[in-house]
């Protein structure tokens, strides 16, 4: 700290009474305590300026600082904006697809209980065929039975027919008999003869004969006329042989 100059009080009576009164300013001193003072308030003023200069310094970095920290911030949230809204999308997305999916399962159990519904129907429509198909075997087996019944009851008739007339009869296709004739002409006992009887409706026909016979629509009428097929068969055989006894 600089020396403080203190200067005496001034006895101005004893001045005056001096014979070449004198007053010691003692200017060397204040000019040296003027330079103290004036090298304090520079070095004051140089301080202050130094300490401003750093708090500037200090508040251009924090306001620095702050503003890259304010800048950061607003990124970070600008960018939280950007994922919030991505995350808006998604979210309505899902919800578009929630949407969707509901109504596809919804779609979908309406078209499993249709389904359910057909099965059901199908179910009761199959034990109604079930049912059906076991009432015809029934009465196919009826029939069977009865046809075999009829059989075994009409063979003896049907063998001494074929034995009389010396023939073969079997049945064709549907509804359709073929009837083979021997023993027609005298040159070859074993010569076949035959017609096709169709029995398919009431109106019996006769599609082929081997060999023709002029005489066949006469005899098929004749023949739905009286309903007799063994009578018919006599006539075709006594037709065979006339036709034979023609051509020698």
């Amino acid at each position: 700290m600089a020396n403080v100059l203190r200067v005496p009080k001034l006895d101005l009576p004893a001045v005056l009474a001096q014979q070449n009164p004198q007053i010691d300013l003692r200017l060397e001193a204040y000019e040296v305590s003027t330079r103290n003072f004036i090298k304090a308030v520079s070095n004051y003023t140089q301080r202050a300026v130094t300490e401003i200069t750093n708090r500037k310094n200090n508040f251009n970095a924090e306001k620095k600082r702050f503003a890259e920290k304010t800048q950061q911030v607003e990124t970070e949230t600008n960018q939280c904006k950007l994922k919030e809204i991505e995350l808006i999308a998604v979210l309505d997305k899902e919800q578009e697809e929630k949407k969707e999916s509901e109504a596809s399962v919804a779609a979908f159990r309406r078209q499993l209980a249709s389904i359910k519904e057909k099965c059901a129907s199908l179910d009761a429509e199959i034990e109604l065929h079930r049912r059906n198909v076991s009432n015809l075997m029934r009465e196919r087996k009826r029939e069977e039975n009865i046809l075999q019944a009829h059989a075994s009851r009409t063979h003896p008739e049907v063998a001494a027919c074929e034995d009389r007339l010396k023939c073969a009869i079997e049945g064709i296709d549907k509804d359709k008999i073929l009837v083979r004739f021997s023993h027609i002409d005298p040159d070859d006992l074993n010569a076949e003869f035959s017609f096709v009887l169709d029995v398919s409706s009431r109106a019996y026909k006769v599609p082929t004969t081997t060999p023709y016979l002029p005489i066949l629509p006469l005899l098929l009428d004749e023949l739905n006329a009286s309903r007799d097929i063994y009578a018919f068969m006599r006539h075709i055989r006594q037709a065979f042989c006339e036709l034979v006894e023609q051509g020698r």
